[in-house]
Formats: C-alpha cells, structure tokens, sequence
C-alpha cells in the first residue's frame, strides 16, 4: 500500500489518540468525516492498521518494574525454539521478545510489579523452561522515551 501524505497525517493522528471520534479526526486532518472513515477501513484490510488499544501506566497498574533481559537456549534445535516460543506467548510479564544476534539469542522486555516478583518470575517459568541456558537481567532506572508510534 502506498501511503500518501494525506495517509500520513491521518495515521499520526490514529497514532495518538485511536479512540478520537471520526469527527475529531475528520477536524485534526482537514479531511471529510467519510473520508476519514473510508481510509482506515483501507489501512484495516491493507493491515497497516492492525488494532487499536489503551496505554496504561505502567506503575499505576502494578508492573512499575521494567526489565530487559537477554536470553541464551541450551541448543538451537526446532524443538527448543518451539519450547521458548511457548514460554513467551504463554507469560503476561513478557511484554516483547526478539530474536537478536550477538552474544545471546534473544531480547525479552518484561514488566513486573518489583524486584520480588521478577525474581519470582524468573525462578518459576523463564529458569524452568528447560531450554533455557542463561538470562541476563537489565533494569530499568528511568524511561527517557515511551512511544508506540512509528515514525511516518
């Protein structure tokens, strides 16, 4: 899909605030209302619009505790791959998993209420997994920048 100009400034908008009315975005956009409803339906079945959601805070909600962590597989094998995968669709605190290169294989972004919990975390499914060789843990002192915009 090729996106427009026009495209971009609508997506920004989406991108900021995705529970604005039609109207609101029509206003912000210098668009038509039917214009602006049409678009996303296009940006919806081209699945450049993939879902709309709220952003919480994070320590208001209990998981004030931000945590990058490396991950190691004891082997490379189609089944420990399989096994990591499962871990990582299956535990609410892992909030984003990448394959990486490098020293480790993987870069998790977990998010917990506090140190305690983390380690209990750790203790209790990602050490436990079986195809997990080691986990190095960073912790976050301070956010610089929170976005979940991509630039456009």
């Amino acid at each position: 899909m090729k996106i427009s100009n026009q495209d971009k400034v609508l997506l920004r908008e989406l991108q900021q605030d995705a529970g604005a009315s039609l109207a609101q975005l029509a206003d912000r956009c210098g668009m038509a209302t039917s214009t602006v409803w049409r678009k996303v339906q296009e940006f919806e079945a081209a699945g450049l619009l993939v879902g709309r959601v709220a952003i919480l805070d994070p320590k208001a909600a209990g998981a004030g505790l931000c945590v990058f962590a490396t991950v190691r597989l004891k082997d490379h094998s189609e089944a420990a791959i399989a096994g990591f995968a499962r871990v990582v669709s299956t535990q609410p605190h892992i909030l984003e998993a990448h394959a990486i290169s490098g020293g480790a294989d993987y870069m998790l972004k977990i998010r917990c209420r506090d140190v305690e919990d983390y380690e209990v975390f750790m203790s209790q499914h990602l050490l436990r997994a079986g195809v997990v060789k080691s986990v190095e843990s960073a912790f976050s002192l301070k956010a610089l920048k929170f976005t979940t915009a991509l630039p456009l």
